[in-house]
């Protein structure tokens, strides 16, 4: 007996643009625990959300280079696929009211649908790492934004041993009081900015911190050559925001 075909559900009829932020105890949440709150949400604020085909559907929304488990971050973003138009404002509202604390959506846009891994190719993270030595970071720093053409650092995965060249997307890096301000092209594998300290560290081990916090500022293009810039750019505007500015990024068709 031949098993009957899932009823194929309509497209959206809307998608809208998310960016939000995980802060606080937030930062420890995984990325599949950000997906579930989100999901979560959204069915405690009744919003009209799309559903994929199969047999199996799931909610349509899409994530673009969510940052890593205990790194908070003031740009993430989703695509949320509507079954019925809602305004972008009101959606904000309702679910950051059905969201825990630390977790806020702070802009909605409408898009017409453009792929969210092309708009954001780079991110700006701020790295604080406390007390340190602010002429011995410049030019470890120096040494590695325009010394060799490799740096390589290994990190332990679920999947074993990644070797990753952390130079290959290392587009911008600066002492910023105490710390760094990194800004790291999006590639695969990604390249994150623990990465970054580490080779750092392989330069100058005195530069080794036991409690770093990584945030992520911004997502965007770049600006630029790697290495001659450590700005984004969207929409013909420079990005570098501090936390709770307006982003470009959402405002782009």
């Amino acid at each position: 007996m031949d098993r009957q075909q899932p009823l194929r559900r309509p497209d959206p009829v809307q998608r809208l643009r998310l960016r939000y932020a995980k802060a606080a105890v937030m930062r420890f949440a995984s990325h599949r625990d950000i997906a579930r709150a989100l999901e979560r949400a959204l069915r405690r604020a009744d919003i009209p959300v799309a559903y994929s085909s199969g047999f199996s559907p799931h909610p349509r929304l899409s994530y673009a280079n969510p940052a890593p488990t205990g790194a908070a971050s003031y740009a993430e973003y989703a695509v949320l696929g509507l079954a019925e138009r809602r305004e972008p404002d009101e959606v904000r509202d309702l679910l950051t009211a059905a969201l825990p604390a630390g977790l806020p959506v702070t802009c909605v846009r409408e898009t017409a649908g453009e792929k969210l891994a092309d708009l954001v190719t780079a991110s700006l993270w701020r790295v604080d790492l406390g007390a340190v030595d602010a002429a011995r970071l410049a030019a470890a720093c120096e040494q590695l934004l325009h010394g060799a053409d490799e740096i390589i650092v290994r990190r332990a995965s679920g999947r074993g041993e990644r070797v990753l060249d952390v130079r290959a997307s290392l587009a911008g890096l600066e002492p910023d009081g105490a710390g760094l301000r990194v800004l790291l092209a999006h590639a695969t594998p990604s390249v994150r900015p623990d990465d970054v300290l580490a080779a750092l560290v392989q330069v100058d081990a005195g530069l080794a911190c036991d409690d770093p916090r990584f945030t992520r500022w911004a997502q965007g293009r770049l600006d630029g050559e790697k290495g001659a810039s450590t700005a984004l750019v969207c929409a013909g505007a420079v990005l570098m925001l501090p936390p709770g500015e307006d982003d470009p990024t959402l405002t782009q068709r």
